[in-house]
C-alpha cells in the first residue's frame, strides 16, 4: 500500500511539473511583444480623415494611432510630416500609407522606429524610381479622374468623375464630402524619385483594392509582387480602407505580431 501510495504521489509529481511547464510556455507566448503604435498616411486628393473608421478600429483593440496630415506640396514635406509624427512614438511602429502615401512611406519608413510597412492600394517605388513611372504601367480606367495640372503646378479629381473613380463603394454623401475635404496636391511629387525604399530592409505588406479604378489592381500587384510583399487583395474601391475598415485592420494587426 505504501509503494502505491509513493508511486500515485509521484505521478502527480509529475503531472504538476508538466502543467506547470504548459503554463509557462503559454504565457510567454500570450506575451510576446506586440507592436502597439501605428501611424496613417494618407494619399492625395484626400485628408486625414478619411481615417477615422480605421482609427476607430484599432484604438479599441489597444493601439496607439497617430494620422498625418500630409502637406501634399512635396514628396520631401510629406516624408517630413511623417517623420515628425514617428518622432513622437514611445517605441517599434507600423507605418501605412494609402495611394501616393505609399511613395510617402517607402521612403519615410527608414525612420528607425519603423517596424514594418502597410501599403493600402498604394505606390511602392523602388531606388531612384517616381511614381508616375508606375502609374503609366497600365492603361487608367475610363472612370479615373485625375486631372491635369493647373497653371499653379496642383492636380486635382475631377468632381464629376470623384465617386465612380476615386470611391465608388462609398455613399455619394461621403463621396461628396471627401471631394471636398481633398488637399491641394502638387503634381511635381508624383515625378520625384525614391532614394531609399525602406521596403528593401523592413517587413512589408500590401493590400490590392480590387475593384480600384484610380490605380489600377495589377499595378499594384506588380509592385507589390516585385517587392516580396505579402500581398491581401480585398474588394473594394480605391478607399478600400474606409469601405472594408476591418479587413484593412486585419492585415495591420497582422504586421503588428510578427
Amino acid at each position: 500500500m505504501k509503494t502505491i501510495n509513493r508511486y500515485f504521489a509521484f505521478a502527480t509529481l509529475i503531472l504538476s511539473l508538466v502543467f506547470t511547464t504548459v503554463n509557462v510556455n503559454a504565457q510567454t507566448k500570450t506575451a510576446a511583444p506586440q507592436i502597439k503604435n501605428v501611424v496613417l498616411v494618407h494619399g492625395a486628393f484626400a485628408d486625414g480623415s478619411g481615417w477615422q473608421g480605421l482609427y476607430q478600429i484599432l484604438t479599441k483593440k489597444g493601439y496607439n494611432v497617430t494620422i498625418v496630415q500630409n502637406p501634399l506640396s512635396s514628396l520631401a514635406d510629406d516624408v517630413a510630416a511623417t517623420n515628425l509624427a514617428l518622432d513622437k512614438q514611445d517605441g517599434p511602429t507600423i507605418l501605412v500609407g494609402h495611394s501616393w502615401g505609399g511613395t510617402v512611406i517607402t521612403e519615410a519608413g527608414n525612420h528607425p522606429k519603423v517596424a514594418a510597412l502597410v501599403y493600402v492600394a498604394a505606390l511602392q517605388p523602388d531606388n531612384g524610381e517616381n511614381s508616375i513611372q508606375w502609374l503609366q504601367t497600365a492603361p487608367p480606367a475610363p472612370e479615373n479622374g485625375v486631372l491635369p495640372p493647373d497653371d499653379k503646378g496642383i492636380a486635382y479629381y475631377d468632381k464629376a468623375k470623384f465617386h465612380a473613380g476615386f470611391a465608388g463603394d462609398l455613399s455619394k454623401e461621403q463621396a461628396d464630402f471627401m471631394f471636398a475635404s481633398q488637399g491641394a496636391f502638387h503634381a511635381q511629387g508624383f515625378g520625384t524619385p525614391i532614394t531609399k525604399a525602406a521596403w528593401r530592409d523592413k517587413p512589408s505588406y500590401g493590400i490590392v483594392a480590387t475593384e480600384d479604378k484610380s490605380i489600377n489592381p495589377d499595378i499594384e500587384r506588380a509592385m507589390y509582387k516585385r517587392s516580396n510583399t505579402k500581398i491581401t487583395e480585398i474588394k473594394g474601391s480605391h478607399v478600400v480602407f474606409i469601405s472594408q475598415p476591418a479587413k484593412v485592420a486585419n492585415v495591420i494587426i497582422e504586421a503588428s505580431k510578427k
